[in-house]
């Protein structure tokens, strides 16, 4: 079985923009993690928390922190999977020389695409992270 964002079907490719999440702009080791927890912001929304920091670099970089008590890996993975497609669709109107991580609230198990969508639209606009580069 494919992912429905994974599908050559058009309706599919723009839910996720046709755009995955490279890997230079995503947000891996622990201390980066670490370090924007303590030294960021935070602002809140019913299905996630975005919590973000100015760095030096020119790139902006995107991290998911999911507790294991939203649910099993599959349902983790899923929220996980559909972010990075909504972040990475979006990532040329953020500004550039971020760290953000989205941090997944149980709310968000019984959140469409759309709702997501919406809700990382809403916090990155709240943040003021908007208005990057448009290629």
């Amino acid at each position: 079985m494919r992912w429905p964002f994974l599908s050559s079907n058009p309706f599919h490719q723009t839910l996720s923009g046709g755009k995955w999440l490279d890997k230079k702009h995503r947000l891996r080791k622990n201390r980066d993690f670490q370090y924007t927890y303590k030294k960021g912001r935070s602002l809140g929304h019913p299905l996630l928390v975005i919590v973000f920091r100015k760095t030096r670099r020119p790139e902006t970089r995107v991290g998911f922190s999911i507790n294991r008590k939203f649910g099993k890996a599959v349902e983790r993975n899923r929220i996980k999977r559909q972010l990075r497609a909504i972040t990475g669709s979006r990532i040329r109107q953020i500004k550039q020389g971020f760290d953000i991580i989205f941090v997944v609230r149980r709310k968000a198990k019984e959140a469409s695409y759309q709702d997501l969508d919406i809700a990382v639209y809403h916090l990155l606009k709240r943040g003021r992270l908007l208005g990057g580069r448009e290629e």
